[in-house]
């Protein structure tokens, strides 16, 4: 639930874990606060009270006798503090003691320990009903009782108005900052994804500016000596086999004379044969290792007039075909944008293949579709042939792999048009893979990005 919950992106994990741990700080500090805003207003309190219990008992005092109870109707008594006059006390045998800590909240002394005319007969003090209460009954000159009971009101640590609204600003600028901050942090690695994925398309992508903090120019350092290793590897393995091609021409085409040469009509055509086998697969194996899709720029393109083309020429160059087996359903029009020759060609090698070993080969296109499909091109290149067994489904794609045991150019090819395939098709961000039909036949599923 946690990981479907999480953003996919660094940026956006970083932004949230961040931003819990601020509201985290930022909850324990108002806590903090709160807690000493409490230890204030307690001790506010308790000397307003206090001070206010005080100024009760002087007003009682010194007033005459029969004016006491209606001058203590008319004082305005702090929250916390009620006062009564009394016959009686309100202290009496069985109640709790009263605590020393709440003696000194309310500050006592200031009655018992004031000047001797304004000192009581007598002070008496007990805990109240409620825990934090204090009943404090104080003897009056002429025998009555002035009783009090003093309590602190809850504290309110967020009364204040503006705090929801100090605090909603505060958590939106920071979380601002954050997002600001790991974004700007994070760009380098998303420019770093985008380079892999480029270089994984293109060996000679641009590379990468070293810049920016120590560890990002360090990675970008590392990368790009990575990519120029790897365009070394390939340039070199390209120059091996072109030599490797080109040594091997010059005996082709000397065997290919001296075959001519031969008496024997039924030798010279085999062995003729054999030279053009020979040297169509030198030509396939350095068009496999060239790569010449790479140098090809990508442009905008029509997939399906594309698919079009490629039946229809495959159809021209094997007269004996019915009309029936080749045929294309899918959209009139589907732009993409990529290498053309090297698109034709990748397409040209799935028609073979489902010709040579299926007899037809249809082509269904489909358009983007919705979610995560909704940048992919969808088409398969299907045909009713014998299908491959499950376990070779992706075997085949290994270079001069070949199902069709026999050493004949014409059944079984070079064992290169797939990997060729393959490798044009993910040098454009697609893929392909096969699939036994259901209904029989073989289908090539290739995807490619709008």
């Amino acid at each position: 639930m946690i990981h479907r919950l999480l953003p996919r992106s660094l940026a956006g994990r970083t932004a949230v874990f961040l931003t819990l741990a601020l509201m985290l700080v930022q909850a324990a500090g108002l806590t903090i606060h709160a807690l000493d805003r409490v230890d204030l207003q307690r001790f506010a309190l308790s000397r307003e009270i206090s001070a206010r219990a005080f100024g009760v008992w002087r007003t009682v005092l010194l007033a005459p006798p029969d004016r006491r109870e209606a001058m203590l109707y008319d004082i305005d008594l702090p929250p916390g503090l009620v006062a009564e006059l009394s016959d009686l006390p309100a202290v009496r045998p069985g109640m709790p003691r009263a605590s020393a800590a709440l003696i000194r909240l309310f500050r006592l002394d200031i009655v018992t320990a004031g000047p001797a005319r304004f000192r009581p007969r007598e002070a008496l003090a007990a805990g109240g009903p409620l825990p934090g209460m204090l009943v404090l009954a104080l003897q009056l000159p002429d025998g009555l009782w002035l009783n009090m009971r003093m309590a602190l009101p809850p504290p309110r640590p967020w009364h204040s108005e503006t705090f929801l609204f100090a605090f909603v600003l505060m958590t939106g600028a920071a979380l601002a900052l954050i997002l600001w901050a790991t974004r700007r942090l994070t760009r380098p690695v998303s420019a770093l994804a985008r380079a892999a994925e480029r270089l994984g398309r293109d060996v000679n992508a641009p590379p990468l500016p070293e810049d920016g903090p120590l560890e990002v120019a360090t990675a970008a350092r590392a990368f790009n000596t990575m990519a120029e290793r790897i365009r070394r590897f390939v340039g070199d393995r390209t120059q091996m086999l072109a030599a490797i091609g080109h040594d091997l021409r010059t005996p082709i085409t000397r065997l290919r004379l001296r075959a001519e040469f031969l008496e024997d009509d039924e030798q010279r055509r085999k062995m003729l044969a054999d030279l053009d086998e020979m040297e169509a697969m030198v030509n396939a194996t350095l068009a496999f290792a060239r790569d010449d899709s790479a140098t090809e720029p990508s442009v905008p393109l029509d997939l399906a007039a594309l698919c079009r083309t490629v039946l229809d020429e495959a159809a021209d160059a094997r007269p004996e075909l019915a009309p029936e087996a080749t045929a294309y359903a899918g959209p009139e029009r589907l732009r993409v944008r990529g290498r053309p020759i090297a698109l034709k060609r990748a397409l040209a090698n799935l028609v073979g293949n489902a010709l040579n070993y299926g007899g037809n080969a249809h082509i269904r296109l489909e358009g983007p579709g919705n979610g995560a499909e909704a940048a992919l091109v969808r088409l398969w290149v299907e045909d009713d042939g014998p299908g491959i067994p499950p376990d070779s489904l992706e075997a085949v794609f290994q270079p001069f792999r070949r199902l069709e045991t026999s050493r004949n150019r014409e059944t079984g090819g070079t064992g290169l048009g797939l990997p060729i395939a393959r490798n044009i098709l993910r040098a454009h961000g697609g893929d392909v893979v096969l699939s036994n039909r259901p209904q029989g036949g073989l289908a090539a599923l290739v995807t490619l990005p709008v």
